[in-house]
């Protein structure tokens, strides 16, 4: 008779080869499910997965049974991933709640911190919605469980009651949508909040019972208060007490700036790194104090198991202790099932450990392809486990060093490229000295100094000194490398793949002309990608067809119009250091996806912050040609001391060519500033018969003005920007009626306290029989003035299930 893990039909299939592909399709199903822009329906989902059910059990030959595996295994996958993303979409604040004065009970599931304008924020957890009409029972279904709220005053304080009852204004998860860059609607998904917004009053209620996650978050948020007290005086307690407990808060933007340079922001973050450091000090200690006992006392596999109890409990300790974040739990996981392949003498590949860590993963939260660690981390560990399982077995701690860092960093370049992150060279020195400082020194002494300081608070001082000591020498180092500030250029990701290929096939084949072939090869390749880049630091990608770009900034205005190679940039959007900058989040990821290296012209409408905002980045980003704006005096003043670009006035600067393009510029002949002396750009496309007319901010006075001075030309399509984000001071009937526009676009932020655009102008515009876009609800709006006619392209008609798709008005 066949073995147990036979399959029926005599093909040499086992059982738990079958599982396997079914895992890998688990996997593979959980990960698809965030490429589709619609989220499928449960019932559908079900249904389909009934044929590679049938399949697999009907089947007699071996590949249709595989390919039923694979199948069932990602509609699984699928089906999980989609039922919590359901629950989540379901648990969003409904819309017709936006505004509204709300109260709700609940307690804080985070540590309450600092931020812009004297605020404090926090993460809330609910327990009951006080809602008009209903009862005090639980909280409806289709409420938010979590919200992100942010307290403004002179009353806003960090110590806070634990159990709380607020008055807040909400509104559903919102955030700018561009092609590419950060999408803060994504990481509000992630995190599992509902709904964000402001706390209007703030009172204690004792009235539900503190649960287990209650009573978890307020020890958590005990213990960071208690060790801030403690460290507070410590001249790296930042570092300190985010390698410690998991706590970033008190991060300056100094630390993100010297870490993101040298690539080892990774260090910061409780990670695989962390958590191992603590499994194998505990696991070494433990074992050591077993086997001090007497011998046959204990068997080798009772000692095994209690070494693996006593890493397993340590870790999850750590984990706890450092807020148990998503990174935190993904690191538990694959720590513990390292633990128990290592400890408990398994026979499975490490390959299967590897995919049974994943799985898990994906089973405790499904939501995890969402986040960049999630693919950094099973990346870094899969070249480890390659490298270390078929290469470094027998090496030197100094080659396997070398030869990991290698690996690591060659193997990460194309993931960090698709993640729209840049790969630093210095990251590699960095992480080289680095990694074992942490490893080796930081980490065994900080866990050695907690326990001290648990035993012997007198001994504060001493440890204080030993822990600055050790994290001041690694601060110097890497603020030292940091200042080298050397970017290696990115030839692409198709080239950076093929890099990766061959240095793993170097450092994996075992034959010493093979590497040396792949060595050559690596070299001659990257160099022939460097070189096939764009002629020139500063030539553009061409475009065929003249376009015109007005990006998702929020509050504020930034527009892109470029034909052939040539580009103009119209405002930068806002900045407020150290919080936001339009330039840093939006504008420089999404020129240089787009293949733009300098900007020919850069227009700044007035010198007002949510238009001329994060200058002197955008000037160390891109080579500009000339600047022309409304208020040259002041926009000279923020301009960086380096550049020699002369600004210059935008009256009587007439009228330029872009490319086909034909651009004229305006502003208002009295004596104005501020909103009023805009420039006023136009442009015209003989080609499409379009005109573009950039308005700034201009108010009502000043618009019958350009409306008196304007050329009146014919234009098949018009499009104008609404003045002022659509103020009611702007957009008058006469303008309306004159201009007459095809397509109004407005660049507003969602919900803003400015209320912009205003009813009255959207009103005003819908009824003269224009299409009106916003960005707030559109995203990014891309136009493209083309023969046959104009096509407009909205960035959010193109998102995920669950970012929100345009509202078109």
């Amino acid at each position: 008779m066949p073995g147990e893990d036979q399959l029926s039909g005599g093909q040499g299939l086992s059982g738990s080869f079958l599982a396997r592909v079914g895992l890998a399709g688990f996997a593979c199903g959980v990960i698809l499910l965030y490429s589709l822009a619609v989220l499928p329906p449960l019932h559908w989902l079900i249904a389909m997965l009934a044929i590679p059910c049938l399949t697999l059990m009907t089947a007699t030959s071996r590949w249709p049974k595989v390919a039923a595996a694979l199948a069932a295994g990602g509609f699984i996958g699928m089906l999980w991933s989609a039922w919590h993303a359901d629950t989540r979409q379901q648990s969003t604040l409904p819309a017709a709640l936006e505004g509204r004065v709300l109260e709700v009970s609940g307690y804080l599931c985070d540590v309450p911190s600092t931020g812009s304008y004297r605020s404090v924020r926090f993460a809330f957890c609910v327990e009951r919605w006080h809602l008009p009409g209903r009862s005090k029972a639980a909280a409806p279904p289709a409420m938010p469980q979590k919200i992100r709220l942010a307290w403004y005053g002179d009353a806003a304080t960090t110590s806070t009651p634990h159990r709380l009852k607020l008055r807040v204004v909400l509104k559903r998860p919102h955030g700018s949508v561009n092609p590419v860059g950060f999408r803060y609607e994504t990481w509000l998904y992630r995190k599992g909040f509902g709904a964000t917004g402001t706390i209007r009053d703030l009172a204690p209620d004792r009235s539900f019972d503190c649960r287990l996650g209650c009573r978890y978050h307020r020890w958590r948020n005990d213990l960071v208060i208690a060790t801030s007290e403690r460290l507070s005086r410590a001249r790296h307690f930042p570092l300190i007490a985010s390698l410690m407990i998991g706590y970033r808060g008190h991060m300056e933007p100094r630390h993100w700036d010297v870490l993101k340079a040298t690539g080892t922001i990774h260090l910061v973050a409780i990670s695989g790194l962390h958590l191992g450091l603590i499994a194998a000090g505990a696991g070494f200690v433990c074992r050591r104090l077993l086997l001090c006992m007497p011998q046959g006392r204990i068997s080798p596999g009772r000692l095994r198991g209690l070494v693996f109890l006593c890493v397993s409990t340590a870790s999850l300790a750590y984990a706890l202790a450092a807020g148990f974040s998503v990174p935190t739990r993904r690191a538990l996981i694959m720590v513990i099932i390292a633990g128990w392949m290592v400890l408990g003498a398994r026979r499975t590949g490490v390959l299967t450990g590897l995919l049974g860590a994943l799985v898990l993963v994906l089973l405790s939260d499904p939501f995890s392809p969402l986040d960049q660690g999630f693919w950094l981390s099973f990346g870094a560990v899969s070249v480890l486990v390659l490298l270390f399982s078929f290469r470094l077995r027998q090496a030197g701690w100094l080659q396997g060093l070398l030869l990991a860092q290698l690996a690591v960093f060659a193997a990460l370049w194309p993931i960090l490229e698709v993640l729209g992150q840049s790969q630093v060279v210095i990251g590699f020195v960095a992480n080289l000295v680095a990694i074992p400082w942490v490893s080796l020194v930081v980490m065994p002494v900080l866990a050695v100094g907690a326990l001290v300081m648990m035993i012997s608070p007198v001994a504060d001082d001493l440890i204080v000194g030993v822990f600055d000591l050790v994290l001041g020498m690694l601060w110097q180092g890497l603020a030292w490398l940091a200042d080298a500030q050397l970017v290696l250029p990115t030839p692409g990701p198709g080239a950076l793949l093929l890099l990766a290929v061959v240095v793993m096939v170097g450092l994996l084949v075992p034959f010493r002309a093979c590497r040396l072939a792949m060595v050559g090869l690596a070299a001659v390749g990257l160099t022939l990608a460097l070189v096939d880049a764009p002629a020139g630091d500063n030539q553009n990608t061409p475009v065929d067809v003249p376009e015109l770009w007005v990006w998702d900034v929020g509050q504020g205005l930034s527009v892109m119009v470029r034909d052939q190679d040539r580009v103009l940039l119209y405002d930068t959007g806002p900045a407020l250091k150290g919080v936001y900058s339009a330039v840093d989040s939006v504008l420089v990821p999404n020129l240089r996806a787009l293949g733009v290296r300098r900007i020919d012209t850069l227009v700044i409408s007035h010198g007002d912050g949510d238009h001329a905002g994060g200058l002197p980045l955008l000037f160390d980003s891109f080579e500009v040609g000339q600047v022309v704006t409304g208020e040259p005096e002041r926009v000279a003043s923020m301009l960086p001391d380096s550049s020699a670009v002369a600004v210059e006035s935008c009256t009587g600067y007439g009228v330029r060519e872009i490319a086909s393009l034909a651009v004229s510029f305006w502003r208002s002949p009295a004596d104005v500033e501020g909103n009023d002396a805009s420039c006023v750009v136009t442009i015209r496309s003989a080609s499409a018969a379009a005109e573009v007319i950039l308005s700034g901010d201009i108010t009502r006075q000043v618009e019958g003005s350009f409306t008196a001075d304007r050329r009146h030309e014919s234009a098949a399509f018009r499009v104008v920007l609404a003045p002022h984000h659509g103020s009611k001071t702007s957009s008058s009937e006469q303008w309306v009626r004159e201009m007459a526009p095809d397509l109004v676009l407005v660049s507003a932020g969602y919900r803003h306290r400015f209320g912009h655009p205003h009813p009255d102008v959207v009103g005003r515009y819908l009824a003269s029989g224009s299409r009106l876009l916003n960005t707030a609800t559109s995203g990014a709006v891309r136009v493209e003035l083309q023969e046959s006619g104009v096509a407009v392209t909205e960035a959010r008609a193109g998102v995920p299930f669950w970012i929100r798709k345009p509202e078109t008005r």
